[in-house]
């Protein structure tokens, strides 16, 4: 964990980082791609420690206040948050001005800042997106080893639907001859029903590799899975697109689940969603579970 003072903190369209890197371990993660230049050790956290500051005078210009996103490039509730706080701290400026959040993780620490996501909810809007993509718990603690399991983060869906926070799952990715099995599938798709989320991200059954994180992946395979990485590299080799031989049929299963269960699965219509800021001081997210 290295410390620095970034320039800006919101990107044009409203999102910030407030961390770089990750501890989480996923052996898929798509952060860890050599495109986003990192200029040091993925696990070697860059700390962005004046981000509430910069928060703060960025909120303050802003003529008409919007939903602001963060969690998208690196979890906002890493090992790091948990002695630091810098999440917190933003969402309290994020609720002190009125702004909306679009927050998203794989983490149950952010349910320790469940008072702010509710008070923030209860003025404006906030959606929390949690990432599902391993049903069988043992299978999940390989594929993503230093977080909270599956099982654990239904049980905070089920936990932000209580208390009246609307919640998108990412169910993505799904790694060939690992987890795009129907069984997983449908594991993952029962879990959104029964903690009622307003919809479920999904580009595909499959993954992308790009250079650094492909070779992270490819390792881990080779350490867990003896002989799957010869089995992607012979039918994938150096793609960019690892499509899973289920994708037609999973895909099928996953719109029709959602649309029998009111779940939005429209990428488009998802983000959208995520983006629209209420107008109306009196708006209620609650009506979505009615």
């Amino acid at each position: 964990m290295h410390f620095v003072d970034a320039a800006g903190i919101l990107s044009p369209e409203n999102g910030m980082n407030i961390y770089r890197g990750c501890t989480h371990g996923c052996i898929y993660c798509d952060s860890r791609s050599k495109c986003y230049q990192f200029t040091h050790e993925f696990e070697d956290i860059e700390v962005k420690q004046n981000a509430p500051q910069l928060l703060e005078r960025a909120l303050r210009s802003k003529r008409k206040k919007c939903m602001i996103g963060t969690g998208a490039m690196c979890d906002p509730y890493m090992h790091c948050e948990e002695q630091l706080g810098l999440t917190r701290k933003c969402i309290e400026i994020i609720d002190h001005y009125g702004f909306g959040l679009a927050i998203q993780t794989k983490s149950d620490r952010i349910l320790r800042d469940l008072d702010l996501l509710k008070s923030i909810q209860h003025k404006s809007k906030c959606v929390v997106q949690m990432t599902l993509t391993t049903y069988d718990e043992d299978l999940c603690r390989i594929l993503e080893p230093n977080v909270c399991t599956t099982k654990r983060r239904y049980e905070v869906l089920q936990i932000l639907r209580e208390n009246g926070i609307p919640t998108i799952v990412w169910m993505s990715p799904i790694l060939p001859f690992l987890n795009d099995t129907r069984e997983n599938i449908e594991g993952i798709l029962n879990y959104c029903i029964q903690a009622k989320v307003y919809g479920i991200m999904c580009f595909g059954m499959g993954l992308t590799l790009r250079q650094g994180n492909r070779e992270y992946f490819y390792d881990a395979l080779e350490k867990h899975f003896p002989g799957l990485r010869g089995k992607y590299h012979r039918k994938y080799g150096y793609a960019y697109e690892v499509p899973s031989e289920n994708h037609v049929e999973l895909m099928n299963l996953f719109h029709e689940t959602c649309k029998a269960h009111g779940m939005v699965s429209n990428v488009e219509e998802l983000f959208a969603y995520l983006h629209e800021f209420p107008q109306d001081k009196g708006y209620e997210q609650l009506s979505l579970f009615t």
